[in-house]
């Protein structure tokens, strides 16, 4: 059975990675601004293996919108207009409170059609790579203030507080590396598509990203999609300052390996897919579109600019688990689609529920205890990713459990909430489904 660190042990964890704060990489990033970052970043190719991947990041984003499949085939039909019983009229009162707030100026840099390729240019570094929409922390606090009222105004009571946990936990990286211009609760890019409008006619949405949290959020009357989502965190606990105790994404991990523990040593074999975190196995020819692992991703699949990946199911099937194993895939998949306001995740969990016979369950690395692993939960309506990963920002060279990667995609053109827009409202630069 999975056993839960104690939270000392945890600190104790990630205290033993503090990097050196006098090297250069350091040094030199305390005395630029987050452009000059991002300048310096570009300039100077570095790290280099982050750099190419950006490279290929910009080929994908050029792509016409299709959406995750498993065969580069969309299945139709998975998703339908409905409602949801979604409070559409408080979000838009804290959307047009935001506006009112805003001059001419910002209101051209914050606003896009509700069709806009933007909504496909989140990334998940700290590094800036496409400066859309407004930035927090350039923003007199109450501007940042009102467009946190949006983001709790869309949100679950609890989706806003893991929201909040995770630009918390980015500002306490910054304080422990001494790089607070660059990390920082509101080092994060927002931009809103469309007019605010409680009628499914006039649809319209925000996108929220930055390091390690990245919120797509669309609403078409009292319906809402949060999809794609990367939540992130290094470390995954605040041990001191003013938000001592948060912690973050742990219940998904110890779900995820209650549930790989609970397999049969047969069912464990098949769900297994690769033994090693890092597997020679896996596809690594360099090119960082197609490989299976890069450094920069490690084993996660459907990150930033994977709008379009081909992933093919893994693992055990869902069907052949016991009621008891089903319904931990379930209380999983609640987790990850936190973020989703009460009635609408009661539905999506519903719409996952009725695909469970064709719901996979895959896993990578050991399954001990004390082990760092990867996981993914992959059915036609939704694929969860979570991951541990080696430092960035921290000093160890192999994953380990205080630096988490989880993702939610909504597969066969789900995501961004392009299935249940009309011909006219689709993502600009899409191609057809036929």
């Amino acid at each position: 059975m999975a056993r839960r660190n104690s939270f000392k042990e945890a600190s104790e964890a990630f205290r033993a990675h503090i990097p050196d704060l006098t090297t250069p990489r350091f040094t030199t990033a305390a005395k630029q601004d987050v452009y000059e970052y991002a300048k310096f970043f570009q300039d100077n190719h570095a790290p280099p293996w982050l750099y190419d991947l950006t490279q290929a990041w910009a080929k994908l984003y050029e792509e016409p919108y299709k959406g995750v499949t498993t065969d580069g085939n969309v299945r139709d039909d998975l998703f339908q207009v409905q409602d949801e019983q979604l409070n559409i009229q408080a979000v838009v009162q804290t959307a047009e409170a935001l506006l009112r707030k805003l001059d001419d100026k910002q209101r051209r840099k914050l606003s896009y059609p509700v069709d806009a390729k933007e909504w496909r240019a989140w990334s998940n570094p700290e590094i800036i790579l496409r400066p859309f929409g407004l930035r927090l922390e350039e923003l007199p606090e109450p501007i940042a203030e009102a467009i946190l009222q949006i983001i709790k105004s869309s949100l679950s009571p609890a989706g806003y507080e893991k929201a909040l946990a995770a630009m918390r936990i980015n500002h306490f990286l910054g304080v422990i590396v001494k790089l607070p211009h660059i990390m920082n609760k509101f080092s994060y890019n927002f931009l809103l598509f469309g007019t605010p409008s409680t009628s499914p006619s006039s649809p319209w949405g925000w996108l929220l990203y930055g390091h390690h949290l990245c919120l797509s959020v669309f609403f078409k009357g009292p319906q809402i999609v949060i999809s794609p989502t990367f939540t992130g965190a290094e470390p995954n606990i605040i041990d001191s300052g003013e938000w001592a105790g948060t912690a973050i994404l742990h219940k998904e991990g110890n779900l995820g390996l209650r549930l790989m523990q609970s397999l049969t040593p047969e069912q464990q074999n098949k769900a297994q897919v690769y033994k090693l975190l890092k597997d020679p196995e896996m596809k690594q020819t360099g090119d960082l579109i197609t490989d299976r692992w890069n450094k920069d991703d490690q084993r996660h699949l459907c990150g930033a600019f994977r709008d379009n990946r081909v992933v093919p199911y893994e693992g055990v099937s869902c069907s052949q688990l016991s009621p008891e194993q089903q319904k931990l895939v379930l209380d999983i998949v609640e987790e990850f689609v936190l973020y989703l306001p009460d009635q609408s995740r009661k539905l999506r969990l519903e719409q996952v529920k009725k695909h469970l016979d064709e719901t996979y369950f895959s896993w990578i690395g050991g399954y001990g205890d004390e082990d760092a692993f990867y996981y993914r939960i992959q059915s036609p309506v939704i694929i969860v990713e979570f991951d541990h990963h080696s430092g960035v920002f921290l000093s160890n060279a192999e994953p380990m459990k205080f630096h988490t990667h989880t993702l939610v995609r909504t597969p066969n053109a789900g995501d961004y909430g392009q299935a249940i827009r009309s011909a006219e409202e689709k993502l600009h630069y899409c191609v057809a489904v036929t």
